[in-house]
Order: structure tokens, then sequence, then C-alpha cells
């Protein structure tokens, strides 16, 4: 049997597994978004090794180059991760490398990974229905169960985050506080391990507000104190939400930094 032959590098790749290709893509974005279809389906686990380089060009009939620039794109978005010598693996937010992707409150002196991971502490975890502020963020209906979830965030013994968060009720159905609390590496990661969800991409919106009685209370600061409000939305492949979270950050020792360009 003749191996497949490449495509020139201006002509659309044919549809993989009934799914047609774009036409006048690049032909390297048209393998990274069959090689982001393998993912999505999940053909590859998060810290799972992909096939190498030369075993995806003959899969789908292009040379090592195109799959390669394919591969850096996905790497540099931190969807997979190149280990020198071993291969390229989908990223997963246990690895060191990206379990702080989405963490942007450093402290003033050091950083996330000097500073060390947070003391949590699960305040209410529990099913409920979503409002239409919350339905809409999750590409919900209104009324769809959702968990809800509540939380500090201390570090050094210093409360620090107040975390609200609300997840999807189909996907993280039996999600408990025991869970959210126990799991010793980043939240993130446990719902990667224990239900097969990874964020991959996340948007935010902030803003300084003054907290309420209950919420200056559990973050030990007064009613006059100014906080950082953070609202992320995180999605999955495919640009699936699957998390509204809702933070007020203490700034007295941390500050927000988020690196442009």
């Amino acid at each position: 049997m003749s191996a497949t032959p490449p495509f020139a590098a201006d002509t659309a790749l044919p549809s993989v597994a009934g799914l047609p290709a774009p036409a006048f893509s690049p032909l390297y974005q048209q393998i990274k978004g069959l090689i982001l279809q393998s993912l999505q389906a999940g053909e590859w686990k998060p810290g799972e090794a992909i096939p190498s380089e030369m075993d995806l060009a003959a899969r789908f009939g292009v040379s090592q180059g195109t799959v390669r620039k394919a591969i850096d794109e996905l790497a540099g978005e931190n969807l997979l991760l190149r280990r020198q010598g071993k291969g390229t693996f989908v990223s997963t937010h246990a690895e060191q490398q990206v379990q702080y992707r989405f963490l942007r409150l450093m402290p003033d002196s050091g950083d996330a990974t000097t500073e060390g991971p947070a003391e949590r502490r699960v305040i209410d975890c529990r099913s409920v229905r979503a409002n239409a502020e919350v339905a809409r963020a999750l590409g919900l209906r209104a009324g769809e169960s959702v968990i809800q979830a509540r939380r500090v965030l201390s570090f050094q013994g210093e409360p620090t985050i107040l975390e609200d968060l609300w997840l999807p009720g189909s996907a993280f159905k039996g999600l408990t506080a025991l869970q959210m609390s126990d799991y010793p590496g980043p939240t993130y990661a446990m719902l990667e391990l224990e239900f097969g969800v990874r964020m991959v991409r996340a948007d935010e919106k902030i803003r300084a507000v003054l907290p309420d009685a209950e919420q200056a209370s559990l973050l030990q600061v007064t009613e006059q104190t100014p906080l950082l409000s953070v609202v992320r939305t995180s999605y999955t492949y495919n640009d699936a939400p699957m998390e509204l979270r809702r933070g007020l950050y203490r700034t007295d020792r941390h500050h927000y930094r988020n690196a442009l360009g």
C-alpha cells in the first residue's frame, strides 16, 4: 500500500471522520484544528503523550514541518507541552508549568510558586438552580442544575481571596466540598482528574468594589476596604463555558499581574 501523499501548502485538507475542513485556511491551521478535534474528543487525555510528529504527518498526509508548526501554536496556547527528549504531551493543570496559568494575584515579594499553595476553606458546595445571569454565562437555561461553591483562599495564614463558583451540574455531578478541600493540587487539576473537564482559556472582568458585611468578615477586613472584584468565565475545548467564578481579592500584600504582548 502506498503512503498518502502530502498535500500542497495552499490546498485544503480533505474531511477527516466526516468533518469538512476549512477551504481557505493555511494547511498548518487545518492540522491544528484536527488535533484540537482529537483533544476535544478525548483521544489523548491530559498528561498523556500525543503521537510523534512523524506519525501525525503520516496520519494527515502532510509534512512534518506542517505538523510541527501546528503543534508549536498549540504549545504556545498551553494546550500541549513539549518535553525535551520525551515528546509532546497534553497539558494538564497538574503540571507545575501551567497550574498557575489562571492565577494573576501575586505577592508583593516573590511569586506564586515561592509563596506556596493556598490554604482552602470551603464554606459551601451544593446543587442549586441557575438564575438567569449564571445560566447565560454557562450557556444553560435558567433553572438548570449547577454546582455552587464558596470558599476562602488564604496565603501564609491570611485570608486573601473569597470565591464563589458555579459549574454546570451535568458535567460535575457529585462534586463535594470534601473533594474541593482535600485535593492536594490545583482545583482545575482536580476537575480534570475527577470529571474529565479541562479548562483551556478564561475571560475576566475586573473592577474595584467595597465588600458587604459577610464578605468583609470572611476576608477579615473592614467594609471600607477596597477589594478587587474578578469575574472569570473559564472554557474547555470548542469554547464551551464550564465555570463562572467571582473572586474578591485583597491587595494590601498582593497585586494583580497580567503580562501583555
